[in-house]
């Protein structure tokens, strides 16, 4: 499976970001331990995606800007997971929403949030908090399939630094959809694969 693909305005954009630490700057510019914690944190819970034997890959996740142009495109094997997280803009910690490509749609499974700031929250029946052990949650076991497999988004600013973050091929890889795209509304779509044939691990 190859690296994430850009558009020509995003490559003018971004250079570089391929092959990062994105599961430590995921945290920026949070304190030190909360980035060596979620960073051990994420290389467990990616680490688990992708297990299912004869799945068909070839399913893909882009980000598209308002007219529909393709800033980002991340190809997705069969239990994959990535994340979207950003910062906070009063409290500027990391929130962090987690999703998994699985039975061909695209599922969120878990979200981080270090506070019970505005805007944050768990809403009774709708997953489980548990503590993340130093100080703030995750919402664990939310399985919620996202309709139609998009959503969108109003891209922050450089502060609230709105980023994409996964694994591929044992590296890990972090975009900034604030570099590209502050203020924009983009959307972020899962195609499925051409050949639909098993979608996903069961």
């Amino acid at each position: 499976m190859s690296a994430a693909s850009l558009s020509s305005r995003a490559r003018k954009r971004m250079a570089g970001w391929a092959r990062t630490p994105a599961l430590s700057s995921c945290c920026r510019p949070y304190n030190g331990w909360l980035q060596r914690w979620l960073a051990g944190s994420f290389a467990a819970w990616f680490s688990l995606g992708a297990l299912a034997d004869g799945a068909i890959g070839g399913a893909k996740l882009a980000v598209l800007d308002a007219v529909g142009e393709t800033l980002v495109e991340v190809p997705l094997e069969p239990g994959m997971r990535w994340c979207l997280g950003w910062n906070h803009s009063v409290k500027k910690f990391p929130v962090l929403d987690c999703y998994r490509y699985h039975q061909g749609r695209m599922v969120l499974e878990r979200s981080h949030q270090p506070d019970f700031a505005a805007g944050l929250g768990h809403t009774p029946g709708r997953g489980i908090q548990v503590s993340d052990g130093q100080g703030g949650y995750w919402i664990e076991n939310i399985d919620e399939p996202v309709p139609g497999d998009r959503y969108t988004l109003r891209v922050g600013s450089p502060a609230v630094d709105h980023r994409l973050l996964w694994q591929a091929e044992g590296d890990e890889h972090r975009v900034s959809l604030s570099e590209l795209a502050a203020g924009e509304r983009v959307t972020l779509q899962l195609y499925p694969p051409e050949d639909p044939g098993k979608p996903d691990d069961v």
